[in-house]
């Protein structure tokens, strides 16, 4: 484009100054060559306002805005959950009860059958009696199960989440 063709689109747009405007209507006026490009680009702007401006139906709208919102419901509010957490939880709850399995067996006393195994001296586990008491054992348990209830209502809460979705 040149410069005057863009001194003319700034006089037809208004976006001139005075003195440009009072410049370009005597340019106008003397200039034949000017006054048929003046004449030309009022033609085309007369004909791109008679231009109607597509918009896109209501129902596209609709469509790509649900679009957006089911892909964003698609994600996880949080992130997923760390499959080593879950099996260390595991883990602790199968210790704990292989341990409270172990200390109930041996405290069994059966009075008619006798089981004498001989472990060598090296062998020898450790004397637990004095290391597991009552209040610890309860203790256990009661941890025990308020982590149970505690991953028991984070389920229930993640189910019914998902039922809401």
């Amino acid at each position: 484009m040149n410069n005057l063709e863009e001194r003319l689109w700034n006089y037809i747009d208004g976006t001139c100054s005075a003195e440009e405007r009072k410049a370009i209507d005597i340019l106008i006026a003397q200039d034949s060559a000017a006054r048929s490009k003046h004449e030309d680009l009022l033609a085309l702007n007369s004909e791109f306002s008679k231009i109607e401006v597509d918009e896109p139906s209501m129902a596209f709208t609709y469509n790509v805005m649900e679009g957006i919102r089911a892909e964003i419901a698609q994600k996880p509010l949080k992130a997923g959950i760390n499959k080593r957490i879950i099996i260390g939880i595991a883990g602790f709850f199968i210790v704990s009860i292989l341990l409270l399995l172990i200390f109930a067996l041996s405290t069994i006393h059966i009075g008619a059958v006798s089981v004498d195994v001989k472990v060598p001296d090296s062998l020898k586990m450790p004397d637990l009696k004095s290391l597991v008491c009552a209040p610890v054992l309860k203790g256990l348990i009661f941890f025990d199960v308020v982590l149970g209830l505690f991953l028991f209502d984070a389920w229930l809460r993640r189910r019914s989440v998902s039922k809401q979705m």
